[in-house]
């Protein structure tokens, strides 16, 4: 545990950190990409996609203002800003973007008019009898009681009245236990470190109190919500493949009981009031058999990284007995926060695989939809939709939509010729990347659809199922969000460096993408329901100054917009502006990762302006945008992850650098949930 073999060393991009791709997705850059389908390939469509697309009767997306490629954009900003730009602010929550931190910079950075305080930090105690943070007493059992590490996906809801009290719910995505443990405690309690990291997974929900509307939310210690849900916690599994014979281990003969979620990244709030969390790199805990369908989900034999197999046996799929235990991981899950005593659940009906997000919402007709991707180089986008509609008010009846319905995977086409998509970031002669596509089923309720597949081996082995129906790969789909106010879809594509250029097509048109992009989706007559959406690239993110980048902005010129890089999670306002944050700029662009500002509609779509940045080394996760509340939050992951004990590169959020320790401060990087809130009390209303 002292020293890590770091198989990325030497072969990340930029600054990125080796010792990132170590702990968040076990190398996956290291390794063929475990997409060997061919999928990638849709240019064999192109030309009947745009005579289909007419007797579909199916549009393109927006045009642009302009047919121009991108360096053109980059020497015609004049010409643009006649065509009708113009800076944005104002809004509900208006600012002046911030310019671009430089990766050093160890603190969060905000606009000014606006500052940011912690609410709750790695260790904190939730419970009246939890101990208190001893950075050199770390075991299991304190940890269970504290708030977890590595903050992802947020939601910050309040109880309405008086708006004093409310709630989060935050997930654990992974650990980083070379800077949570010093080297003696590594050496001395190996097996009070692989279970203190065992319980730092997982979910925190988490009860708030302020003093009034728009001011500073505190935690509540003790309070009636609080809970963690952790590696060890049981869950139940319910869906067509509960009680299959893949989901049997010799702890569980009934392939209905599962203990601990793991690698907890994006997730999504229900319409139900239910949160929903995707484990996505649950690979790199399990020690694997060699088997093709190991392989095709990212499991390895040998020992695994994090060495909980020699602590639990169930990591070691070679042991008698826990050859399925792999399996009963990649799920969506849901938890119910206002009730601690409720056991969460696993729901086999949405599919395994490295899930990223789980964006809920309610179709035209009252079906309950959900969009995720898998967080893969050259994987896919899915979409499940309910069987049983929707009940207002019916909290029990709508905790079982997510049991039954139909399972999709994305096929995306493109409108423009084969040439015109040649890997320049050149925008095609019908003036945007865009084009339509289909869902396609692979289960529809008890029934699987996918030729030589049962149901139960569609849900447990999705990928294999959805590689032979002709999906489309993609740069690494991460966040869903849908907007609230014009019911469009946006997917956020966080980049894939090893795209080669045989392998493009218009829904991934850059060769060696390392910056990423994101795509918009309108489903057809606006129904989440519908198997059949129009699409188009918003923006193909990139530091426009830097030399043969391929930045796109739908229009916007390039001199005008925050450079971004690595889109990640995604949020909406109240006014249906996105909020991108960022998981690799340090590495791509060299600057510390953000949280940026959107524009999607008016003469100022495209805009991109930056609001925060977080500080050296972290990660900006689950944006929650409360902008008729002046405050914004953020989950800062992983600060100062580049550096080692006694070596930080960060100090966040104490930061007491004369440490190891002072008084009761502890001088080590602590995950945490921000609010950046106004000082001036104006938000634009």
């Amino acid at each position: 545990m002292l020293k890590r073999h770091l198989p990325m060393a030497g072969h990340t991009r930029g600054n990125r950190l080796p010792i990132t791709c170590e702990l968040k997705c076990g190398n996956a850059c290291s390794h063929e990409a475990p997409n060997t389908s061919g999928n990638t390939h849709f240019r064999d469509v192109a030309n009947a996609a745009i005579s289909r697309r007419a007797a579909l009767g199916l549009g393109g997306g927006l045009a642009a203002a302009v047919v121009v490629g991108a360096a053109t954009l980059q020497k015609a900003p004049a010409a643009q800003a006649a065509n009708g730009f113009h800076p944005t602010g104002g809004g509900k929550l208006p600012f002046e973007a911030i310019a671009p931190v430089q990766r050093t910079v160890d603190t969060v950075t905000v606009p000014s008019g606006y500052d940011w305080a912690p609410i709750i930090r790695w260790g904190d105690p939730l419970f009246d009898d939890s101990p208190e943070f001893d950075l050199e007493n770390q075991t299991g059992a304190s940890q269970a009681k504290q708030f977890g590490y590595n903050s992802d996906y947020l939601d910050v809801f309040s109880d309405g009245g008086n708006d004093r009290t409310g709630f989060l719910v935050n997930s654990h995505e992974y650990t980083n236990e070379n800077i949570m443990f010093s080297p003696e405690y590594l050496k001395s309690n190996p097996k009070d470190v692989i279970e203190a990291a065992i319980e730092a997974h997982g979910l925190s929900i988490v009860d708030l109190k302020r003093g009034g509307k728009g001011q500073k939310w505190e935690y509540v210690r003790g309070g009636r919500r609080n809970r963690r849900i952790t590696g060890s916690t049981l869950f139940t599994v319910d869906g067509p493949a509960a009680g299959s014979d893949l989901l049997k281990t010799k702890d569980d003969t009934t392939g209905t009981k599962v203990l601990g979620t793991l690698n907890n990244c994006a997730g999504g709030t229900t319409p139900w009031g239910t949160v929903l969390s995707g484990e996505e790199n649950f690979n790199q805990y399990f020690v694997g058999t060699g088997a093709e369908a190991e392989r095709r989900i990212g499991i390895s034999p040998g020992p695994s990284s994090r060495r909980w197999e020699t602590v639990d046996p169930r990591f070691n799929l070679n042991n008698e007995g826990y050859a399925n235990e792999a399996n009963r991981f990649g799920w969506i899950v849901e938890i119910d926060p206002e009730d601690p005593k409720s056991t969460p659940v696993k729901h086999t009906a949405l599919g395994r695989f490295k899930h990223e997000a789980g964006t809920a919402v309610i179709s035209r007709d009252g079906y309950a939809v959900v969009y995720s991707g898998d967080d893969e180089r050259n994987d896919y986008a899915y979409k499940f939709v309910s069987r049983q509609k929707y009940r207002k008010g019916d909290k029990k009846h709508n905790m079982t939509l997510l049991s039954e319905g139909t399972l999709y995977v994305a096929q995306f086409n493109g409108n423009s010729p084969e040439s015109e998509i040649d890997g320049t970031g050149d925008v095609p002669s019908d003036g945007d990347f865009d084009g339509w596509g289909r869902w396609i089923p692979l289960v529809k309720n008890d029934r699987s659809l996918v030729p030589g597949f049962t149901v139960e081996e569609v849900l447990v082995n999705t990928r294999l199922a959805a590689d032979t129906v002709n999906a489309t790969a993609m740069d690494r789909p991460e966040d869903f969000e849908t907007n609230p106010v014009t019911g469009k879809v946006y997917m956020a594509l966080t980049n894939n460096s090893q795209r080669e250029a045989g392998g493009l097509h218009e829904a991934n048109p850059i060769p060696g993408n390392r910056d990423g992009h994101v795509i918009e989706m309108t489903e057809r007559r606006g129904d989440h329901a519908a198997e059949r959406f129009n699409w188009n690239i918003l923006f193909l993110a990139g530091d426009p100054a830097q030399e043969g980048n391929h930045a796109y902005f739908d229009g916007v010129p390039l001199d005008q917009v925050s450079p971004i890089s690595c889109p990640d999670n995604l949020a909406f306002d109240s006014e249906g502006n996105l909020w991108v944050s960022t998981d690799g700029q340090p590495g791509t662009i060299g600057y510390c990762d953000a949280l940026h500002k959107v524009t999607l509609e008016g003469r100022n779509r495209g805009l991109v302006e930056q609001f925060l940045a977080v500080p050296a080394d972290a990660e900006t996760c689950g944006p929650v945008i409360h902008d008729r509340d002046n405050s914004v939050f953020v989950a800062v992951q992983h600060p100062g992850e580049g550096g080692d004990w006694g070596a930080h590169t960060s100090y966040f959020p104490d930061f007491v650098p004369e440490g190891p320790l002072k008084g009761d401060k502890v001088a080590v990087p602590r995950p945490a949930i921000v609010q950046v809130f106004s000082t001036t009390g104006n938000n634009g209303r």
